[in-house]
């Protein structure tokens, strides 16, 4: 195992699959000797050449095309999208080309491209800057749609990415890329399409993905110390999507809050929250909960911008009106209390 940074475990990868195969390349702009907005690419040009690291104009649509037609041809792009807010210019390629040319071939074409894009906000880069529009790709068939929350999820997935035959998004939290973790050392190769536990337990759960896990596993320790059990299921995979996993670990707990970034309305969250009212109604012992961001521009004033983003303390206090809505007691040293 080695410590390392969400950002180096990316570099790393990528460093690691240039040299596995030859067909692998990353395009994109100022990734080459600008070294990429936030030094994912750091040092691979000068190791590799220009032939492999391709910097580009500003050109999303442009060069997102270029990949396409080079995975359709048997290479393995990967993209660099400075920030998920500029794949709209690049959307028609993704959705209309990239996720869909397999169908349209007949199953007589692959496109292995990746696209990493990082998005999210508390960067204080206002309005336009600060999206979470995963729910946009993560609606379209064709499409796969990764969203690690920790370093050695993130080596594990991008790994998985690269060698897969689809085309994948790859969405990386701004707010992950200095997160510190374990991570294996070796080849780690994850599986798409699959949630974990992020955090055993039995009272109830928490349903989130890439960097709402981290503050669910905040909020939970903080429970702990209150004799709360609480479970932190991690989707990993927004397409597809684990229904099982956290269908089974609400079946369990018999409590659900589904915490994200992303806007309350036609959500990540609305999708989570759906699939449990239909596959475990009969289990829950009180109503589904979601906590997530105001419905409105994010705002560039600091104190606005964290007014409007979800934090621990809101989704600790939709926690405990869960758990009181159900009737849930825990023992203390002064006997048994409601929450």
């Amino acid at each position: 195992m080695s410590e390392m940074t969400y950002r180096q475990a990316l570099n790393e990868t990528l460093r690691t699959e240039l040299k596995r195969d030859e067909n692998v390349y990353l395009i994109g702009e100022e990734i080459g000797v600008f070294e990429g907005s936030y030094k994912i690419t750091a040092g691979l040009l000068k190791e590799f050449g220009a032939r492999r690291v391709v910097d580009t104009p500003i050109a999303e649509e442009g060069f997102t095309g270029v990949a396409i037609g080079s995975a359709m041809l048997g290479l393995r792009p990967v993209v660099e999208i400075m920030t998920i807010n500029f794949s709209l210019i690049a959307i028609d390629q993704i959705v209309n080309h990239a996720a869909k040319m397999r169908a349209m071939f007949g199953g007589e074409v692959s496109v292995p491209i990746v696209i990493r894009t990082p998005g999210g906000g508390g960067q204080q880069l206002a309005a336009t800057h600060s999206q979470n529009l995963e729910v946009w790709y993560a609606h379209i068939p064709g499409l796969k749609v990764v969203a690690p929350s920790n370093p050695a999820d993130a080596k594990a997935l991008l790994t998985a990415s690269i060698r897969d035959d689809d085309p994948v998004l790859f969405l990386e939290n701004l707010g992950l890329y200095n997160l510190k973790g374990e991570v294996p050392d070796g080849e780690q190769v994850g599986e798409i399409g699959k949630a974990k536990i992020a955090r055993p337990g039995t009272d109830l759960t928490v349903i989130s993905y890439s960097r709402g896990v981290v503050t669910a596993l905040e909020v939970a320790e903080q429970f702990a110390a209150e004799g709360i059990s609480i479970e932190v299921v991690d989707l990993c995979s927004l397409r597809p999507l684990d229904r099982d996993t956290f269908c089974a670990s609400v079946r369990k707990t018999s409590r659900a809050v589904i915490f994200e970034d992303d806007l309350l309305s036609y959500g990540i969250g609305a999708e989570i929250s759906a699939t449990l009212g239909e596959a475990v109604f009969d289990w829950l012992d009180a109503p589904i909960r979601r906590v997530a961001a105001a419905e409105v521009p994010l705002p560039y004033a600091k104190p606005l911008e964290l007014a409007a983003m979800p934090d621990g303390a809101a989704l600790a206090k939709v926690i405990r009106e869960t758990l009181a809505a159900s009737g849930f007691t825990t023992g203390t040293a002064e006997g048994a209390r409601n929450v």
